[in-house]
């Protein structure tokens, strides 16, 4: 007979019957556990209630209330009922039962006797092995016992039923009493008692770890709590002797390859909600593996350094792979990392089996869609990063730069490469991985397999780039090269980020090559790679001489200009080259869009110039290639014959542009004789078949020169130049100009009445404007036109009444201009001009600074004579001489005699005269201009200083 229960006062939770069967999810204590009912609804949990044994109590377990130290003997006492009960069915009787939620469950648990076919009292069987005592002591001799089961009734003597509770008692006191006679339990001389350590606070995760990896053995714990699906509180109960100092303490364990949804904190202030799926992962776990005793393999640590990461071996199989088959959760990449290789095909199918069947977390999922096609096929044209490739499909037509597909090796991250502009080195090994992709792809068949594809910013926008597995015949992924030769490591992604199919190959790769330390994983110091420079043109003329020397050399074009010249590396010289084709002149192409955004209008390519291009991008680009070189330029371009190719395929790059019409030879050159037979005959087939260039008309040059205005009087003026630009090229006031001395004192009269702080203004290029300038006595308003808008507020200027340029602030250094003292109103008094049938370097190089240097030293500062010409391009065009010396030469021939200036071709002369109403002085110019010039090439002056100079030299 059971006592009658009382019923809750909520009808919300729920109250145990008198009598039921019932699962032991968890044991508390020696005298307390945590039943589990049945859910009454699929989808709903499973209800539960905390029972302890009536009228028994055990000792006490550790915790943070009594300083993490058992009452003796408490943890056999719980260890004892958990090892028999825990995960099993057992059958309860009700004795009291509280009217609230949190109340617990006092009676009795009854679970099969192995020995018995009568069920266990588990109260009395625990204080009979001295695990509890009854919190009543009587005297076991007072009534007759007439069955050890206190669930049965039967007669006395007088035929009379015993009372149940005096039955259980006198049943407790029998226990109790037989414990103390055998010493067992708390009864002992010396029960145990066991101080809690944990990790952390007590000892180091990591050592654990190194415990078990240098033993190579995994180690025996008890799952004590489960925070959520993935992350368990776990007690060390190995008693090897390896593990003798960890006996009895915890650690917190992430669950290895797996990342579970997050349960929620009701006891911090905000409370956090459980993520979607929470409950139902933790739930999962913990009937499955709470207060189990199992093998754990440690792996490693977090990033933290407090969580151990291993994985739970299980008889009946992986608790990971479960969690993921059921969308429990998701592969965690970082923690998979570390755990054996050989385990994660099996979480992959998992997790990829909920994510085709939208289960769990993956209700929403959908496979990524794709802009282009999955699969390409094509010929790598150029390998851009180390893990970046343009590929021109098969069937495609390589008419423009955006017919080339770039694709990015799905899960692997190469080194970056620097960027001298803004000072960035490259990261180590950038350039080897670099190199070592452009040689196991660049001009073969490649073959992607496209997995997913990410927006890559690109300034202000963003471009959408694919990620794939690339294979070249014999090479299944190079990727997958990469990565083990130490060159690249694998893309760290996001739990919900797609990622390659190969990612655990790709990891398993990166392993073996931390282990074997190579490349990015080796412990010694990396040598950046410093090669010599000789795009410079002073070092290129120094050196050039040596290169000349060495014969064939082997080189990789890194670059290409146009079709016929290139940027070099050439790896036994460890230098890099501008290299030419001698002899040969191609058209210009396409101006770089991104670099030159900034600069204003750019000219359009000539005819064949991006198709020239192009075949050398196909052709040269990034191949290994074979120099001779026999010459170098003023601009420090060394000149050549280039190879392509080896053995039998081996060919002369000049031979096959000449044959295609993508390049013309210099008639120059052929009239010196200096030009092989071959190449003449070569360019005399594709002439005769009209091929490339020569498909083109034949029209005369002078469409290209610059536009002129009307024809001007020739007339003699007297000037002081105010701003030298280069040694061609400067302003110049005219001597006695009332102009100047107005403009001069309607800016000061300007300056003080408005004082020098700047004013809003209208801020577009060609805008006429006031800006502030220091000439040494002060700042000072001068009228000036906006020619640019430059980064941070600021802008270009050209003051028009003296010629200078300057940057400076908008907001302190511009005000608008009074409309008396606009350029309709008063002119510039700087007039811009150009020195006649002259040509000379940028200021960058030696000879263009000196031809400045010589045009100031002749003219600086004096009253000079000018001959006005005629006008080109709204700029005078003028002979200038100084009327202090008699027959005094004119500064354009002195410079062209000093070497620092060259006459122009004959089409230009030709120009100039058509301008002219008489253009007789500008031929006894150019006759004059063109005497001095032989003059100063047979003396080797100036430019001429190494001999002849080609067209490609860059000119004003």
């Amino acid at each position: 007979m059971s006592v009658a229960v009382p019923a809750a006062s909520n009808p919300m939770r729920p109250v145990l019957p008198n009598r039921g069967i019932a699962v032991v999810k968890s044991v508390l204590s020696g005298d307390t556990v945590t039943l589990l009912g049945r859910a009454t609804a699929p989808d709903a949990k499973a209800p539960e209630v905390v029972f302890t044994f009536e009228r028994v109590t055990a000792p006490r377990m550790a915790s943070k209330a009594n300083s993490n130290r058992d009452d003796p003997g408490a943890f056999p006492a719980r260890e004892w009922l958990r090892g028999l009960c825990v995960g099993k069915s057992v059958s309860f009787e009700t004795r009291k039962q509280g009217a609230t939620a949190g109340d617990r469950v006092y009676g009795l648990l009854f679970f099969p006797s192995p020995e018995d076919s009568a069920p266990m009292n588990l109260a009395v069987e625990s204080v009979r092995r001295g695990h509890a005592i009854p919190k009543v002591f009587g005297d076991p001799e007072k009534e007759p016992v007439s069955n050890d089961n206190a669930n049965s009734e039967s007669n006395n003597g007088d035929n009379e039923p015993i009372d149940p509770i005096q039955n259980y008692e006198r049943q407790l006191q029998l226990a109790f009493q037989e414990a103390k006679s055998n010493q067992v339990g708390v009864h002992s001389p010396s029960p145990l008692v066991r101080e809690l350590k944990n990790a952390v606070d007590d000892f180091v995760p990591s050592d654990l770890v190194n415990v078990c990896l240098s033993k190579k053995t995994p180690i025996k714990c008890v799952l004590e709590y489960i925070f959520d699906g993935s992350r368990y509180r776990c007690l060390i109960a190995d008693e090897n002797p390896i593990f003798k100092s960890y006996l009895h303490s915890s650690f917190t364990m992430i669950l290895a390859g797996v990342s579970c949804p997050r349960v929620g904190n009701s006891r911090i202030d905000p409370p956090t909600q459980s993520e979607p799926l929470a409950d139902e992962a933790r739930q999962f776990v913990e009937l499955r593996l709470l207060h189990r005793e199992l093998s754990i393999s440690l792996h490693g640590t977090d990033k933290s350094g407090a969580c151990v990461v291993g994985t739970v071996h299980h008889p009946r199989g992986s608790i990971a792979v479960e969690l993921l088959k059921k969308g429990l959760g998701r592969v965690s990449d970082w923690s998979a990392r570390i755990m054996d290789p050989l385990d994660l095909p099996a979480l992959r199918v998992a997790e990829n089996s909920a994510k085709r069947t939208n289960t769990g977390v993956w209700v929403s999922y959908s496979p990524p869609e794709l802009s282009g096609a999955s699969e390409i096929t094509g010929v790598v044209v150029e390998v851009l990063t180390g893990d970046t490739l343009a590929i021109l499909p098969n069937g495609v037509q390589y008419d423009d730069e955006s017919k080339l597909c770039k694709v990015s090796l799905a899960s692997v991250r190469a080194p970056r490469i620097g960027n001298e502009k803004i000072g960035k080195v490259d990261e180590p090994y950038a350039a080897e991985c670099k190199d070592r992709l452009r040689v196991l792809t660049v001009g073969k068949q490649a073959k992607v397999t496209v997995h997913y594809e990410r927006d890559i910013p690109m300034g202000q926008n963003s471009v959408t780039r694919q990620f794939g597995t690339i294979s070249v015949p014999k090479k299944e992924d190079v990727g997958e090269i990469l990565i083990s030769e130490g060159l690249a490591v694998t893309q760290r992604h996001r739990d919900d980020d797609e990622k390659s199919p190969r990612y655990d190959i790709l990891c398993l790769a990166e392993n073996n090559a931390k282990a074997a330390k190579k490349g990015v994983h080796s412990d010694k110091d990396y040598g950046h790679r410093n090669s010599n420079d000789l795009t410079n043109p002073q070092k290129a003329k120094s050196y050039s001489g040596s290169l000349m020397r060495s014969g064939s050399l082997k080189a990789i074009v890194e670059y290409v200009f146009n079709g016929s010249r290139f940027k070099v590396f050439i790896p036994s010289e460890n230098c890099h080259i501008v290299f030419a084709l001698e002899n040969l002149r191609c058209p210009q192409p396409s101006p770089n869009v991104s670099s030159n955004a900034a600069r204003g209008p750019v000219k359009e390519a000539e005819p064949f110039g991006d198709i020239s291009k192009r075949h050398a991008r196909l052709s040269v680009l990034q191949r290994n290639v074979e120099l001779v070189c026999g010459g170098v330029t003023m601009g420090g371009v060394i000149t050549g014959q280039l190879f392509v190719g080896t053995g039998a395929q081996r060919r002369d790059y000049s031979l096959e542009l000449l044959g295609a019409g993508y390049a013309t030879i210099d008639q120059r050159k052929i009239d010196y004789g200096e030009v092989s037979k071959v190449l003449i005959d070569a360019q005399t087939v594709s002439q005769s078949k009209k091929i490339g260039l020569w498909s083109l008309e034949q029209t005369s040059n002078v469409t290209d020169m610059p536009t002129v205005q009307a024809k001007i009087k020739e007339e003699v003026i007297s000037v002081r130049l105010s701003e030298i630009r280069n040694g061609r090229q400067f302003f110049y006031q005219v001597v006695g100009s009332e102009a100047a001395g107005v403009v001069d004192e309607s800016m000061k009269l300007f300056t003080s009445n408005h004082g020098i702080s700047g004013g809003a203004c209208d801020v577009r290029n060609g805008k006429i404007v006031a800006a502030l300038f220091d000439d040494g006595s002060g700042k000072s308003w001068y009228r000036a036109k906006i020619v640019e808008r430059k980064d941070k507020g600021k802008v270009a200027v050209l003051f028009i009444d003296h010629g200078n340029i300057g940057v400076v602030p908008i907001s302190t250094h511009l005000r608008p201009l009074d409309t008396d003292l606009g350029v309709d109103k008063i002119p510039p008094v700087a007039k811009e001009a150009l020195l006649a049938l002259t040509h000379v370097r940028s200021l960058d190089e030696d000879d263009g600074f000196d031809a400045a240097k010589m045009l100031q030293n002749l003219a600086w500062g004096k009253d000079m004579s000018i001959r006005k010409l005629c006008e080109l391009d709204g700029k005078l065009v003028v002979t200038m001489f100084d009327p202090a010396t008699e027959n005094a030469k004119t500064i354009n021939e002195q410079l062209v005699a000093a070497g620092l200036a060259r006459v122009p071709k004959q089409v230009e002369v030709n120009t100039m005269i058509r301008s002219m109403a008489d253009g007789s002085s500008v031929k006894e110019l150019s006759a004059l201009l063109t005497t001095a010039q032989d003059q100063a090439r047979k003396s080797r002056s100036g430019m001429w200083r190494y001999g002849d100079i080609g067209d490609d030299d860059e000119e004003i």
